[in-house]
């Protein structure tokens, strides 16, 4: 193998001088070209070895070929790769300088580079360094070149290192030494190395492969971050204590936790959270904390522990929105803002922003972040799926550790059509308007934001009722309805994607109560005014005051149906002796019976002679007095008299009685029990005591 020495800065500046191409037609150019002569860790290669980076067209197939001048034999290389090619050996001088350019042949065109021109003692490309790690507290590494095997000396060497994970290196350049050091590294945490080197006359290698090493472990650092998780509802006591995984973000540097608890009494009590349950991120801890005042959390391993973060337990209490939420959420990033409170700012902290996905248990699809107190605007990071409710909140933490609920917001990566509410009914119905009641869907479920509900009558008459909370049961009235008619309404929700599906039920209206109540008073005061207006007939005469109540009298009673008669008759046939017959009517207290000629004279022969002598003027006197009467004729007479009273009414030429004789009043007169004088005689005793001539038949 030749060993090419020359200038070094002289080969450095050849190699870095870029060569691109000239764009014409539809040929695009490379950037640049590098040519060397690689070595391995016990010689190098005489051939020369280029690369350079192509712009390729994929509308116009480009083929590339490789050019050298000057040149022991004239000629080309075509690229078998369009990205690199080799010049043998034998195509070229071994010494003195080389100029080298691509061409790039295409149907429509064809375009050469610049020239790059090489001294070709200067472009020997060692093999990278050998790495020796070296564990310590401080991360150390050591390597080595091969440059003294390729009869060269040693060169400046570059490094650069990087955390796992991480995608930016942090580099050095120009070291002349075969070691570097990583000043305090990040306990339990994994280190990529790398480093290149060059000989003294040649190019710099190529980097090393990736080394990794484990810091060592020592105390922990910084402090837990710890938070309340609070769920959905807020009237919750039993809050969930999370923290952030140092574990995690510090590998093996954590082994556990522990906490000290002041309690309302004053004790203190130190414990290990040895309950707590852990993903990569979070863990938590489902404990009762009742009587607890306040905690300090720390992480610990064997070489100590960080230092404690406070938190204090949370007042339970509804929460009020004070400030309004701007949410901006896609399904990896939620970005929260909001404006500057005008409340607890005095003694302000730092703000608290978290996010709970509903649905979820404790400790699960929860996340926070701490942020500045002169910041409002937050970004969180996530998992946000589709179709799902995330109730985002603010907080506000004092000097003293208070915290304040500022404000709450549901939010949605993506929002769908809602499902039917979970509950609908009738609960009070009046004769033109009910109550309706509904329970919506859990938070859950619901697929989106619920802008408001629509109420509607057999598909007319739609309402919207707008919704202005997310969980929490409903109400409304339906008025102006028909009194006692049946009706279907049907409830359904409806979100930014649409509505979703109706809830139908049939509900009928109470009848009119106070269209019933006037028909039962006009009713009862028909029936009074009746009663009332038959009173006064009864009392006064129905001819005097009811003229036209002859209209339900057409025929004027006949005297046979007296029960007087028919009891008359029943003593007659027992004796003719004086008999005092007792009365059944109703009122029977008849103090008086008088007997009164007819209308037309009867011959004085007709009346028996005993009477004769003692009614000379054919004037019949009392027959009974105090419910006692005296009978002289037998049962067939009294029924043919009776017949013959019968046929002596209006319309055989008889008058209507018009009065009514008090049989009382009667009785306390005396006189008028006695007066044979009287000659006038009452409506009802023409109408139904017999005359005296039907009483001398009998």
């Amino acid at each position: 193998m030749a060993t090419l020495r020359t200038n070094w800065l002289l080969s450095i500046l050849l190699l870095n001088l870029p060569s691109c191409f000239v764009s014409a037609g539809t040929l695009a150019s490379s950037s640049r070209l590098d040519c060397y002569f690689p070595c391995t860790e016990e010689s190098c290669d005489t051939n020369i070895h280029c690369d350079w980076d192509p712009r390729l067209d994929t509308r116009n197939p480009t083929n590339y070929s490789l050019h050298w001048s000057p040149s022991i034999i004239k000629g080309s290389e075509t690229s078998k790769t369009n990205s690199s090619g080799i010049i043998d050996r034998e195509h070229f001088a071994n010494h003195g300088k080389l100029c080298i350019w691509v061409e790039a042949t295409s149907q429509q065109d064809s375009v050469k580079s610049h020239e790059g021109c090489f001294n070709l003692t200067h472009i020997m490309k060692p093999p990278p360094p050998k790495i020796k790690l070296m564990r310590q507290m401080a991360i150390e590494i050591e390597w080595d070149s091969f440059c003294n095997e390729l009869q060269d000396s040693v060169g400046s060497c570059d490094y650069r290192y990087r955390i796992e994970g991480d995608q930016v290196w942090i580099q050095e350049e120009g070291i002349f030494v075969h070691s570097h050091e990583i000043g305090s590294p990040l306990p339990c945490r994994i280190y990529e190395l790398q480093v290149r080197c060059a000989c003294k006359m040649g190019l710099k290698s190529d980097w090393s492969t990736i080394h990794r090493i484990r810091s060592a472990e020592m105390k922990p650092f910084g402090k837990p971050d710890i938070w309340w998780d609070y769920g959905i509802s807020p009237a919750r006591s039993n809050y969930t204590l999370t923290l952030k995984n140092l574990a995690k973000s510090q590998t093996c540097s954590v082994q556990g936790y522990e906490a000290s608890l002041l309690y309302n009494n004053g004790t203190v009590v130190h414990t290990n959270l040895s309950g707590l349950l852990c993903s990569d991120l979070l863990c938590y801890l489902n404990a009762s904390f009742k009587d607890v005042r306040l905690l300090n959390v720390s992480a610990f391993n064997a070489h100590g522990a960080t230092e404690p973060s406070p938190l204090l337990m949370p007042i339970s209490g509804e929460e009020k929105d004070e400030q309004i939420l701007n949410l901006t959420m896609n399904e990896a990033n939620l970005t929260v803002s909001w404006n500057q409170p005008s409340q607890h700012t005095d003694n302000l902290k730092e703000y608290v922003v978290q996010f709970k996905q509903a649905g979820c248990p404790p400790g699960k699809g929860f996340g926070w972040v701490k942020v500045l107190k002169n910041q409002t605007t937050a970004f969180l990071k996530g998992h946000f799926e589709k179709y799902t409710a995330f109730k985002v909140s603010l907080y506000s933490v004092s000097d003293s550790l208070e915290v304040h609920h500022l404000s709450s917001a549901i939010g949605y990566s993506l929002e769908g059509t809602p499902p039917s509410v979970q509950f609908f009914e009738v609960v009070s119905i009046t004769p033109t308007q009910v109550t309706l009641f509904w329970k919506p869907a859990p938070l859950s479920e619901q697929n989106g934001m619920i802008r408001y509900y629509q109420i509607g009558l057999d598909k007319q008459n739609v309402d919207n009722v707008s919704a202005s909370t997310q969980h929490e049961n409903g109400t409304f009235q339906l008025k102006h309805l028909t009194p006692g008619q049946e009706y279907k309404v049907w409830i359904r929700a409806v979100t930014g994607a649409g509505p979703g599906g109706n809830y139908t039920v049939t509900f009928k209206t109470m009848p009119d109560g106070n269209y019933v109540l006037r028909v039962t008073l006009l009713a009862v005061i028909f029936l009074v005014v009746i009663s009332i207006f038959f009173s006064l007939c009864c009392y006064f005469g129905i001819n005097k005051v009811c003229p036209m109540a002859t209209c339900f009298w057409e025929k004027v009673p006949d005297p046979s149906n007296s029960h007087i008669f028919k009891q008359k008759k029943h003593q007659m046939n027992e004796s003719f002796d004086w008999i005092c017959i007792s009365f059944h009517e109703k009122h029977p207290n008849i103090s008086m019976l008088e007997i009164v000629e007819t209308l037309t004279p009867q011959p004085r022969d007709f009346i028996p002679s005993a009477e004769k002598k003692s009614n000379p003027d054919g004037l019949i006197k009392p027959l009974l007095e105090d419910g006692c009467s005296h009978m002289d004729a037998q049962d067939d007479q009294i029924e043919d008299a009776t017949k013959q009273s019968a046929n002596t009414g209006p319309r055989h030429g008889r008058k209507e009685y018009s009065k009514i004789v008090d049989s009382d009043e009667e009785k306390d007169k005396d006189d008028c029990l006695n007066s044979a004088d009287d000659e006038v005689t009452s409506g009802y005793e023409r109408h139904f005591m017999p005359t005296a001539s039907e009483i001398m038949q009998v």
